[in-house]
């Protein structure tokens, strides 16, 4: 039974920087996005080392054992009687390779295995993938108008519209807790996508009309958002379940305090002294 949802956001991409669309072109992580996808993902794996535990309680053979001459051997029933044995972690990502980059960076540390679903890919942006917006407006102004006010402009290019994603994303996300919902674990579905993916998605499970998320900001590069799921009210199960927002663009701490778009300055690359004269 899955009763949590965390859906993040991949690391920066060159395309991101760039401020091009990439929609479903397949570009991978940056220096920059795989530095902020590892502060995420092991911010996150902080929050739910339970997983690890939870893992190798169901999988034995993943116990590191010491040695022959060892006084003692690992004791793996220690695992099986913690109370993070009762949970489950399950990690779908999208199947563009920035979302499956940033998936790693969070299962990684804790043994956990990831699976794809293209449905969580990104909104199409049609003939405009991989344009800028200044390329997009001197291309049609009226159409970029239209986009930008939200009124559809961009679907003479064959860009998907935010109600489709929305319904894509519900969908999968949907099916993933059907999937589970007879299986007695309660279970946290960690889901790796994209900002557009994300905020339709969320929108459409909790109601909310689409686009309302965008009064609180875009969503950020390796950012996260949670919800809980409703399955039982009054002790009745719901044909269909709920959802509750808990947390939306949440970041590491240290997001806050520095340039995270751009990362740290080690990151960058060394520059030529200034000559003087």
């Amino acid at each position: 039974m899955i009763d949590e949802v965390v859906m993040l956001r991949h690391g920066r991409t060159s395309y991101n920087h760039a401020h091009r669309l990439q929609g479903q072109i397949d570009v991978p992580l940056d220096l920059v996005g795989q530095w902020q996808a590892d502060q995420s993902g092991l911010e996150l794996a902080k929050r739910y080392y339970w997983a690890k535990v939870s893992d190798v309680a169901a999988h034995p053979a993943r116990l590191a054992q010491p040695g022959p001459q060892a006084a003692e051997r690992s004791d793996i029933e220690e695992y099986h009687a913690s109370h993070a044995a009762a949970r489950r972690m399950i990690v779908v990502s999208s199947d563009l390779f920035r979302a499956v980059q940033t998936a790693h960076a969070f299962a990684d540390p804790l043994g956990l295995e990831v699976s794809t679903d293209r449905r969580l890919r990104e909104r199409s942006f049609g003939q405009w993938e991989g344009l800028t917006r200044e390329q997009i407006r001197r291309l049609d102004p009226q159409a970029y108008d239209s986009w930008k006010r939200k009124q559809g402009g961009e679907a003479a290019y064959g860009v998907e519209s935010r109600e489709a994603v929305g319904r894509r994303g519900a969908d999968a996300v949907l099916a993933l807790i059907d999937r589970y919902r007879d299986d007695s674990t309660a279970t946290t579905l960690m889901l790796v996508g994209h900002g557009s993916w994300i905020a339709a998605t969320i929108e459409t499970l909790i109601g909310l009309r689409i686009g309302s998320l965008s009064g609180l900001g875009v969503i950020g590069n390796a950012f996260w958002s949670r919800l809980s799921v409703i399955d039982h009210v009054d002790d009745q199960r719901l044909d269909v379940p709920a959802f509750r927002l808990d947390a939306f663009n949440e970041a590491p701490a240290l997001a806050r305090d520095m340039d995270w778009d751009n990362g740290p300055d080690w990151l960058h690359p060394l520059r030529p002294a200034t000559e003087t004269h």
